[in-house]
């Protein structure tokens, strides 16, 4: 069925901004259209083989070593040129109605590209050996330069997408889409509801695993107890988070790697009235923060060894 045809349930498209107030999250019911994330699928996966040989050798690495300027940018991205094949997310009408509820009319695109989450198996010995147990493990670092189009994770610790945003409000929200079936092997998405409410903290993050999920400490004395939500599905999954929201990946498990989309949409410069006004309102502590992470040292590697995500 094409996007353009595809129905909406008001009701729950109405939604959006309430379960952003009330847990940091959306997921759209119904997501998008599965067969044309199939096609989108095919099409991505024929770019290059996603095994082992889209990193760089030890040696290689070595002699060069870049932890900056790795990821996605204009003029290297997977996803430019595919507009038309990418309009079934776009131009999706329960899409398009949730965004336009919580960042208000011409709402804007930030970012989008490809995450791969790699499977174990196409990971070279040398480099687990290097980022177990690490915070954060982009991957980009150790790739092939002709094939940084991409964001590839091997897991990555519990985050707000504030992180990427020093000095910037959290007036924008990330989508991200599943463009295959992604079950718990899958490196699926885990997110803990109820930790926007403490708004902007330095990662890495205060948690605490209970019986109740997390233990979630802002440092300043706040505290929030959340719940894990698995994000799993089939082709054309959806779901939006508010950029103060807690979620990571572990390792891939699969035997396959991970492709989804992920989106960055922000609210219009002026732009009233936009749900993520309400949600930011509603928030107990800072939507924007001058120093976002102290995991990384001045050359952009991990400084720390410590992950929340792996005991999930």
């Amino acid at each position: 069925m094409a996007a353009t045809a595809r129905k909406i349930d008001a009701a729950a498209a109405s939604t959006a901004t309430r379960d952003f107030i009330d847990h940091g999250y959306h997921v759209f019911p119904g997501g998008v259209d599965p067969v044309a994330a199939d096609r989108l699928l095919a099409k991505l996966k024929a770019t290059r083989d996603w095994d082992h040989s889209l990193f760089l050798t030890e040696a290689a690495f070595d002699a060069d070593p870049q932890y900056t300027g790795v990821n996605p940018k204009p003029g290297r991205n997977l996803l430019e040129g595919l507009d038309e094949d990418l309009a079934f997310v776009e131009q999706d009408p329960g899409i398009v109605a949730g965004l336009t509820e919580v960042l208000g009319p011409g709402y804007e695109l930030m970012n989008r590209k490809v995450v791969c989450g790699v499977p174990a198996r196409s990971v070279p010995a040398w480099l687990k050996a290097r980022i177990t147990d690490n915070p954060v493990n982009n991957l980009g670092a150790y790739v092939k330069p002709q094939y940084r189009d991409v964001t590839y994770f091997y897991g990555i610790d519990f985050h707000q997408d504030l992180i990427d945003f020093k000095d910037r409000e959290a007036d924008f929200i990330t989508l991200y889409v599943y463009i295959h079936p992604v079950t718990r092997h899958d490196a699926p998405l885990f997110l803990l509801e109820d930790s926007h409410v403490l708004g902007a903290t330095v990662f890495p993050h205060d948690l605490e695993k209970n019986d109740r999920g997390w233990l979630y400490r802002d440092g300043k004395g706040g505290w929030a107890q959340t719940t894990q939500k698995l994000l799993v599905g089939d082709a054309g999954y959806a779901a939006m988070w508010h950029a103060c929201t807690l979620h990571g990946t572990q390792p891939d498990a699969a035997d396959n790697e991970r492709l989804s989309l992920r989106y960055l949409y922000a609210k219009a410069p002026g732009a009233k009235g936009a749900g993520i006004d309400a949600v930011n309102a509603s928030l107990r502590g800072p939507t924007m923060l001058s120093s976002t992470r102290q995991d990384l040292d001045a050359r952009g590697a991990a400084r720390i060894k410590a992950n929340s995500v792996n005991k999930a």
